[in-house]
């Protein structure tokens, strides 16, 4: 295991590109972080200056209290896996597992027990003497994680290593490496666009966006309090849905008008808008599709109305996707029991549970309130 500190880290390209600006981050022994964001956000490159495969523009790289920005990548101790498998063709799964303990001059005793043990941890005892090319896509990645578990390296660094594999073969090798995970009790790196994978494998979360650290944290809080507007847009699935709100002062309560409907806030929100002094101001609210229901009754309690465009069968769930009366095309995602009887062009009214309102401030996009 390893305590990783990544200082004031940047990388410049010649051309003058910053990548990565200003990350700071402290990784304790044997954590899981999870580095996620959209493409071009600077996940991988952060990934690349730890392995020592990219080298750092300014700031510093210290594991284990050693200073790392000009050591070698093969003096690091730390193992990679990357979205390609990068297997030899012409070798068994046993050679493949057991070449970097071979380059490296190991005893042939010890090779043996390392691959055995690796196989037996990953499932590949009956593949050991079968090529690559007669293995399953899930099997070459075992390969490949085999090849990083013999090494027992201080880190393991995962670069979306699941991007190759289908739907149902990414479920199983997610557990597969958490698994793995609490088996092996090591500092865990692994960069993922993913959110699903972030969220179900990670104990910190790190949320980037344009090179810049976003947020910081565990799933659950990550997802109940997000940072900023583009963190809780992109960590949950369906996304949170967003609209304009202003901020209005009637008979001494406080509510956000959004769509012409009035929402009457909870007073910790209410206590936040009036700190922060946004009463008669523009705002940006969000609401996450689970936190909507159907409005049944015949009153006019209810926050947004419109038409069903789409309704997705979930199994016990379903997606309803609703175009607002008078929001220019904007459509609200609610998520609903699958046996409410809902089908494109019924009109619909819904509510909000104002307790998982989120508000967030108009022109910076950062929280005011969760």
């Amino acid at each position: 295991m390893a305590k990783i500190q990544l200082n004031h880290i940047y990388k410049k390209y010649e051309n003058g590109f910053e990548a990565v600006k200003d990350f700071n981050l402290e990784i304790e022994d044997g954590e899981f972080i999870i580095f996620v964001g959209p493409s071009g956000c600077g996940k991988t490159t952060t990934l690349r200056m730890i392995a020592g495969l990219e080298e750092i523009s300014q700031g510093e790289l210290i594991i284990d209290d050693v200073r790392m920005n000009h050591v070698s990548s093969s003096e690091r101790d730390i193992a990679m896996v990357f979205q390609n498998y990068a297997l030899y063709p012409h070798m068994t799964v046993r050679k493949n597992i057991a070449y970097s303990l071979k380059i490296h001059r190991e005893k042939k005793k010890v090779i043996n027990e390392k691959v055995q043990k690796a196989a037996e941890i990953l499932g590949l005892q009956e593949v050991l003497e079968r090529k690559p090319a007669m293995l399953s896509g899930g099997q070459k990645q075992r390969v490949a994680m085999g090849r990083a578990i013999v090494r027992n390296p201080k880190v393991f660094l995962m670069d979306e290593p699941l991007s190759n594999l289908d739907a149902k073969l990414r479920g199983q090798m997610r557990v597969e490496i958490a698994r793995l995970y609490h088996q092996l009790k090591s500092t865990f790196i692994y960069v993922t666009h993913d959110q699903t994978e972030a969220m179900t494998l990670g104990t910190r979360i790190v949320v980037m966006k344009d090179g810049i650290i976003q947020q910081v944290d565990n799933p659950q809080q990550l997802f109940r309090y997000p940072a900023n507007i583009f963190v809780a847009g992109f960590i949950g699935m369906p996304p949170m849905n967003f609209m304009d709100g202003f901020v209005e002062h009637e008979d001494e309560n406080l509510f956000i008008v959004a769509n012409g409907r009035k929402i009457k806030l909870t007073r910790e929100k209410t206590n936040a808008l009036i700190k922060g002094d946004y009463v008669g101001k523009n705002v940006t609210i969000g609401i996450r599709p689970n936190h909507i229901s159907l409005e049944k009754d015949d009153n006019k309690e209810f926050h947004a109305e419109g038409t069903v465009d789409v309704y997705e069968m979930l199994g016990t769930d379903a997606l309803v996707y609703i175009d607002q009366k008078g929001t220019d095309g904007k459509q609200l995602i609610a998520n609903i029991e699958a046996l409410e009887q809902v089908k494109p062009g019924d009109y619909m009214k819904l509510k909000f549970d104002t307790d998982f309102i989120h508000i967030f401030d108009k022109a910076t996009g950062i929280t005011i309130t969760n």
